[in-house]
């Protein structure tokens, strides 16, 4: 099921709801990450992802969700943690 009518507030909340917690990316590596302002910092990764990233994926999925496959055809800074995380909620 892919709930790609999510908002990216929604989103970023469901984010902020689970920081700390342990996901994993489709190459079973796990990660946590924390959210500070508007960035979610991964504890794999030196940089940040941004809630622009995250929004830019949510309107890739919502505009062309038949191509998205997975996390390289998000096309996105960090599409492994992203990808991890939007099926981890269950929007794609």
């Amino acid at each position: 099921m892919m709930n790609t009518d999510i908002t990216i507030d929604a989103l970023w909340q469901l984010l902020k709801d689970h920081q700390t917690e342990i996901f994993y990316t489709i190459k079973k590596l796990p990660f946590t990450y924390t959210v500070k302002g508007g960035e979610i910092f991964v504890d794999r990764r030196s940089k940040s992802i941004t809630k622009a990233t995250f929004e830019q994926a949510l309107n890739k999925l919502k505009t062309d969700k038949e191509q998205i496959k997975g996390p390289k055809s998000l096309n996105v800074f960090g599409a492994p943690y992203v990808w991890a995380i939007l099926k981890t909620f269950e929007i794609v």
